[in-house]
């Protein structure tokens, strides 16, 4: 008599190894019937054990892991795979041990005996087709009771932090940008590089276009090849950091020097004026191309045409920019430009894509040679 495993199963348990989320089984069940089912998922094999271990540390039956003593439990918790003949009070000590060793605790279940468990962890995750007790005690259920609805739900959430991340870095180079450019402008003897109406529309690219754009971004595979983040990671990463703060001078120096030109050397107008607000604003626009592809080292146009959203947006930005250049006037502080400097304008901010996928490709390049050396 057999149960069979779901075909979807071992890959998603490796999907779990991969990203850093180590799987246990806790069951009833005796210990072959659970051995085996670890088998042939993949919790339980030869690439599975650390150095030094054996099955006796990653096996052990309910009345065993009882029998052990607070300490002993507490060492064993971490290297164990399969539990067997465990009671509802052996389910609930190794996830409160678990936490103990500062691990972030999901535990499945379907029945009564799951319940304790289940209302332990930080999240319980009960089966659809399970008791009414068992969802009553869990925070969530699997309306499919497929295990790789869970691995879809990590996927789905890591890739989501990653694009608040996005979100977070083009927004704050942009406040960066700005406020020193305020700062400087004062120094230079301009009052006002950017009005209040063009700053009102450069805070709706960043505020609203922005999170639209990188909010639509799809889930990434490459998140779940990535470790699990420390609970109280701080959102701002030091690498962000440094890129915010290197994005962000960058851009102020450009912007300060056309300012110095135009208030020193060529002398303030309309036209110059106009053009300043829309290098600004450009700036931001290839930069959003960055934005995207943060955390990763692909190039930003990898699933470039899958991105809708960030099309839409892009496109919205650039038509917007142009209607508020050509019929904003005196509301906006603005006047019609030409194609040619519309082009040039174009070109001269596009090196800020252009020095990003030349980082990027070294930076694959360095993550591709580091992977043939291990191999070899």
């Amino acid at each position: 008599i057999s149960d069979p495993l779901r075909k979807e199963v071992p890959a998603a348990v490796g999907n779990c190894r991969d990203a850093g989320i180590d799987i246990k089984i806790v069951t009833g069940d005796t210990t072959a019937t659970a051995m085996e089912i670890a088998r042939q998922t993949g919790i339980v094999g030869m690439d599975t054990r650390r150095d030094g271990e054996n099955d006796g540390d990653i096996t052990i039956t309910g009345p065993e892991f009882a029998a052990l003593s607070d300490e002993e439990a507490y060492r064993r918790a971490a290297a164990l795979k399969v539990m067997s003949r465990a009671r509802p009070s052996d389910k609930q000590r190794l996830v409160s041990l678990l936490q103990q060793r500062g691990e972030v605790v999901a535990v499945t279940g379907d029945g009564t005996n799951d319940a304790p468990a289940l209302n332990h962890a930080h999240v319980g995750l009960s089966l659809g087709s399970g008791t009414s007790v068992a969802k009553n005690a869990s925070d969530m259920t699997l309306m499919d009771d497929s295990f790789d609805s869970i691995v879809r739900a990590v996927r789905w959430g890591r890739s989501l932090y990653r694009n608040i991340q996005r979100f977070i870095f083009f927004q704050l180079v942009v406040n960066v940008t700005a406020l020193l450019l305020v700062l400087g402008g004062s120094f230079i003897g301009t009052e006002l590089p950017l009005t209040i109406t063009q700053m009102l529309w450069i805070n709706l690219i960043m505020d609203t276009f922005a999170a639209m754009a990188l909010a639509a971004l799809p889930p990434e595979d490459d998140v779940m090849r990535e470790r699990p983040r420390h609970r109280d990671a701080f959102i701002i990463t030091r690498q962000m950091g440094r890129a915010i703060t290197a994005v962000g001078l960058a851009f102020f120096g450009v912007t300060l020097a056309m300012l110095y030109y135009f208030e020193r050397v060529a002398g303030v107008s309309a036209e110059e004026l106009t053009i300043f607000f829309t290098v600004f604003v450009m700036l931001q626009w290839w930069n959003l191309f960055n934005a995207k592809t943060l955390g990763t080292t692909r190039s930003a146009f990898a699933g470039l045409t899958s991105d809708r959203g960030l099309l839409f947006v892009l496109a919205l930005i650039v038509g917007g920019q142009w209607l508020i250049v050509t019929f904003g006037g005196d509301m906006f502080r603005t006047v019609p430009l030409s194609a040619g400097i519309w082009g040039l304008i174009m070109l001269a901010t596009s090196p800020v894509l252009i020095v990003g996928e030349l980082w990027r490709l070294v930076r694959r390049s360095m993550k591709k040679k580091g992977k043939e050396d291990i191999e070899e």
